[in-house]
């Protein structure tokens, strides 16, 4: 007998239960992450009522894979410029609640009595919200057109990213076991240089190969090329230090940013979707339901200062962000619960050995609460808002009314901070490539050139001269290359007060340009001849290598700018809303009653008070359409107006989707009849074109059996003939409606699904 592993074993034994626990969970519309973790909790140890998963390490490897495919399938949906589109609101509001989360969270647990780490890890994982738990129930509840939807997913962005940072300090804070404030900087400096470099790197190589080998890419190639770059990149994170979860955020970051993203998410989802299941399998596995009913007081403090905790932090955030406070409360009620990165940050505390086995438990029974009061939490929150109204001083209200709308009307621009910016950018991206090449040279340009040219002072001058080769353009770029020209032109001619400070930009450009060249001689030679030659060696790159260096750097540039905006310009939106207007996209079904009509017909302004800002049809987009424009199956309509009009405007879109019934569907059902003629059916003698069959019953006559001939897809000049069994392909209650309107009498001898 063949022996079977035990980890297949477990395997089939929690996809099963989880199966029928993820079913029951759609049956009564609650998250599918619940099932996973009920299933878990059934299969794990602490609970007898079915088969004990065996081989507990073989199923955590598998979780740990689960949570880099999470990883990589929330960087493939993140993108670095969906960051900078979220803007400082939604960025302002993520960071004031997670400060405030990660700050109760601590007290609460120190109150409890808990641990230092306990009580760090606990404010860590109350400051996540749930991705997958929110973009459900914004599904089934219909608010994804809101105006604070958006305010809400620029949020949750930022906390995913928030996150990753979390994941590394914690597991710098766990390893030393105390807040090191110099090492953590370290950390956070280590983590800076090395996320610049990886995507810089990515950026100008994956799309250029994405691109070149597209024509060989199958699906099964791109799902395989796809997982082997972010199995690499979780290899080189955690070669330098890093967690395995964030190589693959990285790796899906930098896969975001290319064309083919939309191609590489849907590939990796059943896998993603595998994986990620039995994590949380895993999660619901390390339940023990005694730890629960032992630590019921702090289950429920914790769950309410998740819930309280949360809506007060973000609607303080999103006010001070300068969002209105209707808007500000039902983000906050949006993003009230915990989700699974929370699970994650609390699986490292375990992991690590540094936080108490009854965290985790906690933390999962929190979740599932606020799980289900999320959705109700949502379809309440303008009513808690009108509440809130009521109960606020009128002054207060207004003053946060007027601040709102100062704050989105300050000017975005000036001179000044687009020429700071511009070089703060340019410094730090190029001084990253520039240590990055210091670091390469010394730790592998160094030892090779050492062992060719043993106990020679040659071998530090020649792996010098490289280096510096290398180093010229990031160098060149940092001290001379001219950025934003019109801003800077502007400044200088305008005040003579601006001089001084552009003049004291253009010294620091050089003096970081001569340090970073410092930097590297000062690894092979004394401080003197440092001074002396890296002054010598800047000053030579500025005077000798210019033009070239212009030119150069013009098509790197160029190259890199196009692979990072190539999808971004394939889907542009423009921001064409004002005030408490907002855009929302809707899709123009295939059914649709709009099919046809010219703008000026459909009237929306009219009847729904909006307007349409775009329309975009394939590849075509036409901004700001006329009233002759026509709709067209496919097209995507891109709605300016308030949530009120918005709403209800969506149901004009879904109608024709909404409408189709299992009735309708059944009318549509085409089967295969088979009819036998009689001796006194009409429809002998007749042509199968003048019965009329096709036109009246909209079926096909595909077959006929005569005298045990058949003949298939028969011309319609063939004679019907007494005794002729007839094959029709129709709906089976328009054929007999036809046969009750010309009074055929038929018998049926058999019906098959086509």
């Amino acid at each position: 007998m063949t022996h079977l592993p035990q980890l297949i074993t477990d395997l089939g034994l929690i996809l099963a239960v989880a199966g029928i626990t993820t079913l029951l969970f759609k049956k009564i519309r609650q998250p599918t992450v619940l099932g996973y973790i009920l299933a878990g909790l059934l299969v794990g140890p602490y609970v007898s009522l079915l088969p004990t998963v065996a081989d507990a390490e073989g199923i955590q490897v598998w979780s740990e894979i689960g949570v880099i495919f999470l990883l990589f399938s929330l960087g493939l949906e993140f993108s670095f410029k969906k960051l900078v589109a979220v803007g400082g609101s939604a960025s302002i509001t993520a960071i004031t609640e997670i400060a405030i989360m990660i700050f109760v969270g601590f007290i609460t647990g120190k109150l409890l009595g808990w641990t230092t780490m306990d009580s760090i890890f606990l404010g860590a994982l109350l400051s996540m919200s749930s991705t997958t738990i929110i973009l459900r129930a914004f599904d089934e509840l219909g608010v994804k057109s809101k105006k604070y939807a958006t305010l809400v997913f620029g949020i949750l962005i930022v906390e995913d990213l928030v996150a990753i940072l979390l994941l590394v300090l914690l597991s710098t804070i766990a390893v030393s076991q105390q807040f090191a404030g110099a090492e953590l900087g370290m950390q956070l400096l280590k983590l800076i240089f090395f996320l610049i470099l990886w995507f810089l790197a990515g950026i100008f190589f994956i799309p250029t190969f994405l691109k070149r080998t597209r024509n060989l890419m199958s699906d099964e190639n791109m799902l395989i090329v796809s997982i082997g770059m972010c199995l690499l990149m979780v290899i080189l994170a955690v070669t330098v230090g890093f967690s395995a979860a964030l190589g693959a955020f990285i790796m899906g970051s930098i896969l975001a940013e290319t064309t083919q993203a939309e191609r590489i998410e849907h590939l990796v989802k059943p896998v993603k979707d595998l994986f990620a299941a039995v994590f949380f399998v895993s999660v619901g596995m390390m339940i023990n339901p005694q730890v629960l009913i032992d630590y019921a007081v702090p289950v429920l403090v914790v769950t309410l200062i998740t819930i309280f905790g949360k809506l007060i932090s973000t609607t303080i955030g999103a006010i001070i962000s300068g969002q209105s406070l209707k808007h500000s409360v039902q983000a906050g009620m949006s993003l009230a619960q915990i989700g699974e990165f929370s699970f994650i940050i609390a699986s490292l505390g375990i992991s690590l050995k540094v936080t108490s086995n009854f965290l985790y438990p906690i933390a999962v029974a929190a979740s599932a609460v606020t799980t289900f009061t999320t959705p109700y939490f949502i379809k309440k929150s303008e009513s808690v808002y009108i509440l809130l109204e009521r109960m606020l001083p009128t002054r207060w209200v207004n003053g946060i009314n007027r601040y709102s709308s100062s704050t989105q009307q300050l000017s975005a621009s000036s001179d000044w901070k687009l020429l700071l910016r511009a070089y703060a950018l340019n410094i730090v991206i190029h001084t990253v490539l520039a240590i990055g090449i210091i670091v390469l040279s010394q730790r592998y340009l160094y030892p090779f050139m050492h062992t060719r040219i043993t106990g020679s002072p040659q071998d530090k001058i020649i792996t010098v001269a490289i280096t510096l080769i290398a180093m010229i353009p990031p160098i060149w770029t940092i001290a001379v290359r001219r950025i934003e020209r019109e801003a800077y032109a502007h400044l200088w001619l305008n005040r003579k007060l601006n001089r001084g400070p552009l003049i004291m930009l253009e010294v620091t450009r050089i003096a970081v340009a001569v340090a970073l060249v410092g930097v590297l001689l000062d690894r092979y030679f004394s401080t003197p001849v440092v001074l002396i030659v890296a002054v010598a060696v800047t000053s030579l790159v500025v005077v000798l290598f210019s033009r070239k260096l212009q030119q150069f750097y013009d098509r790197v540039e160029k190259r890199f700018l196009g692979n990072l905006n190539e999808r971004e310009t394939q889907k542009r939106r423009p921001e064409i809303a004002p005030w408490d207007a907002h855009l929302a996209e809707f899709e123009v079904p295939a059914e649709s009653p709009l099919i046809g009509n010219t703008l000026q017909e459909l009237s929306l302004r009219e009847l729904y008070g909006i307007n349409i800002g775009l329309i975009e049809r394939g590849n075509i987009t036409i901004l700001t359409p006329d009233r002759y424009e026509r709709l067209y199956p496919g097209d995507r309509v891109s709605v300016i107006g308030t949530d009120e009009q918005l709403t209800k405007v969506k149901g004009l879109f879904e109608e024709s989707i909404n409408g189709r019934n299992e009735e309708e569907a059944a009318r549509n059902e085409i089967m295969l009849l088979n009819i036998t003629l009689q001796k006194d059916t009409c429809l002998i003698g007749q042509s199968i074109r003048s019965t009329g069959i096709r036109e009246q019953a909209k079926a096909l006559i595909v077959g006929i059996e005569r005298n045990g001939n058949r003949m298939l897809n028969p011309e319609s000049t063939a004679v019907l003939e007494e005794g002729d069994v007839l094959w029709i392909a129709g709906n089976k209650k328009r054929i007999k409606d036809f046969m009750k309107a010309q009074k055929l009498p038929a018998k049926k001898s058999s019906e098959k699904d086509t």
